[in-house]
């Protein structure tokens, strides 16, 4: 800290001398014409031609009257050559004065050094905006297969999070997954704008949280002195929008859930919520398997990608297995339609932790969330639920105990849910009264009774299929990063 503190004196103390040569050490603006890139990559037709460049200084060198130094903006790095002979006395000065991480403009000429490296030759030079607080050191250094090894001193993963502003100066990677993020994202939006569906907007504040089994944030609305909630799903609200007659809807929604923080959670995150009228969760699952396989495709140039040193095939079509069948696969156990206490027996054999307050479908799912789940690497679509794990869903049209509802996994991870979404508001409002009782008992996750909603459904709401994406998840395993706090822009961390 006493070394950046000392740093920090000398670049305070340059502000007196730019201010002694007139200089504003943080602009206005700078009419900028080109990028980088812009230059680099089209050198033929600029060459010899003026330009107006802008971004962060990355590397400076000065002998005498000349200098050589970088510039680094959002499209890459370019040199520049700066020359007394060839700009005002006072923009030189500047040169001198500037450090690296100062944004700077310079106007010049295009040209090839001896070297051939593509060079702007400097003719006027404009300080932007004065770097006070220095950056980590980078240092870049090119392996035996000719590819460039960064290396900088802020390896810090959690100050790296902390700071993301300068995880991005100083690491290039960084932004380019947060722009195959948006590409993902907008590849997703494209699909479903192709096939009609109508992009929503639902509240976040809701006087009652619902669609998904989860704890809630709860916050105070004074002027109405009521608790609010911050939603843990859209999917109550896009099903209303159902109900009153749109034909397909879709949100991409910032959700908040009050749970633990690990590699794959955090408490805010985004998710993809589509609901359309006249299907089935059959019809679903075919466009979910078309919609993520047509946007890896459109986004990396293949349906295979590599996460974490697996292998993963988008190619269409998927496995699609029930859940039954893979518990039976993995365990050696039947376990649907056991009692609860058979379950805990089990689940105790197969050395599965379960809380006494779960239910029959709860201990399910928690055997299937650490005996299964981690083995499905591939893309599958798990199918078949029990209903106590589904209180929004219909149930199966053909076997007794299940719902019509699947959840799609890669990486062994889950990705998506989706169901054909229950439409009976009688047997609506008695899952909502179950879930209470399940509260009672000590569920915290439970649904509460939302009678608005039943309200809706009484005035009639067509077969619907719905699905959900966790976004943030989505992008973690196309992007091959270790944990979800790499594709957030901003994580939640603990106070400093």
């Amino acid at each position: 800290m006493e070394d950046v503190n000392a740093l920090m004196k000398v670049r305070l103390e340059k502000l007196d001398k730019l201010s002694e040569l007139d200089v504003n050490p943080f602009a206005y603006k700078f009419d900028r014409t080109h990028f980088a890139a812009d230059v680099v990559n089209n050198f033929e037709s600029m060459q010899g031609k003026q330009v107006a460049i802008a971004g962060r200084l990355y590397t400076k060198r000065l002998q005498g009257k000349a200098g050589f130094a970088h510039l680094t903006d959002s499209t890459g790095k370019i040199q520049f050559y700066a020359r007394l002979d060839q700009m005002d006395e006072k923009d030189f000065n500047v040169y001198k004065l500037i450090d690296i991480g100062d944004i700077i403009g310079i106007v010049g000429e295009v040209f090839k050094t001896r070297t051939e490296e593509i060079t702007v030759l400097v003719k006027k030079l404009e300080l932007l905006a004065k770097n006070l607080r220095p950056l980590p050191v980078v240092k870049e250094i090119v392996d035996e297969a000719g590819e460039v090894k960064r290396f900088d001193e802020f390896a810090d993963k959690e100050m790296r999070y902390r700071q993301r502003y300068v995880d991005l100066i100083v690491n290039p990677e960084v932004r380019e997954l947060f722009i195959k993020r948006t590409r993902i994202v907008q590849g997703l939006r494209d699909y479903l704008n192709s096939k009609g569906y109508l992009e929503v907007e639902t509240p976040i504040l809701q006087p009652i949280y619902g669609g998904a089994a989860a704890r809630p944030f709860v916050t105070h609305h004074n002027a109405l002195d009521m608790e609010l909630y911050l939603r843990i799903a859209d999917e109550l609200y896009l099903k209303r929008l159902i109900v009153g007659g749109f034909d397909g809807v879709y949100e991409f929604g910032k959700d908040f859930r009050n749970e633990g923080i690990d590699r794959f959670h955090n408490p805010e995150f985004t998710m993809l919520e589509l609901y359309i009228a006249y299907h089935d969760y059959v019809f679903m699952m075919e466009l979910v398997e078309e919609l993520i396989s047509t946007t890896v495709k459109k986004t990396f140039g293949s349906y295979k990608i590599t996460y974490q040193g697996n292998d993963i095939d988008f190619t269409p079509p998927w496995s699609r297995k029930r859940m039954a069948d893979l518990l039976k696969e993995h365990t050696g156990h039947e376990l649907f339609g056991k009692s609860r206490d058979e379950l805990q027996t089990i689940a105790k054999s197969l050395h599965v932790e379960v809380d006494k307050g779960f239910s029959a479908g709860k201990i399910i799912d928690e055997i299937f969330s650490e005996k299964v789940e981690p083995l499905l690497i591939q893309p599958t679509f798990v199918t078949d639920y029990p209903i106590e794990l589904s209180p929004l869903a219909k149930k199966h049209r053909s076997e007794a105990g299940i719902v019509e509802r699947f959840e799609g996994f890669m990486a062994g991870k889950e990705f998506c849910n989706a169901f054909s979404e229950l439409n009976d508001p009688i047997d609506q409002r008695q899952r909502f009264e179950q879930q209470v009782e399940n509260k009672k008992q000590g569920d915290d996750e439970a649904h509460e009774m939302d009678d608005d909603y039943i309200r809706a459904l009484e005035y009639g709401m067509p077969p619907t299929a719905g699905l959900g994406i966790g976004i943030d998840r989505l992008v973690m395993i196309l992007t091959d990063a270790p944990s979800i706090r790499d594709v957030i822009f901003f994580p939640h961390m603990r106070p400093e």
